[in-house]
C-alpha cells in the first residue's frame, strides 16, 4: 500500500466529517434538523447505480450539494415511502 492511499477507516471518517461539515452549513441557513447521516443517504443513493466514484468526485458531490437538491431528495423519499 503506498502512503498517500487512504485506509477504509480513514475515508469512513473524511467522509463523516465532510458529511457533518455540510450538515452544519445546513443548520446555519435554517435546515436545524439535519445530520451528517442524512446528507450522506443523499449524496450515495446516486451511487447506487454508478458504483462508487473516485474520492475527488465524492467530496464534490457533499461540498457542492444544495439545500434544493437536499429538500428534493426527501420530497422524493417521503413519497416513496422510505425514512429521510
Amino acid at each position: 500500500m503506498a502512503e498517500d492511499e487512504m485506509s477504509e477507516k480513514q475515508l469512513n471518517e473524511a467522509i463523516e466529517s465532510l458529511c457533518v461539515s455540510k450538515a452544519e452549513e445546513f443548520r446555519l441557513i435554517g435546515y436545524e434538523q439535519v445530520t451528517g447521516r442524512d446528507i450522506w443517504e443523499c449524496v450515495s443513493q446516486k451511487y447506487e447505480k454508478e458504483g462508487f466514484p473516485p474520492l475527488y468526485q465524492l467530496v464534490n458531490d457533499i461540498l457542492s450539494l444544495k439545500a434544493t437538491q437536499f429538500m428534493n431528495y426527501l420530497t422524493i423519499s417521503a413519497f416513496r415511502g422510505s425514512r429521510f
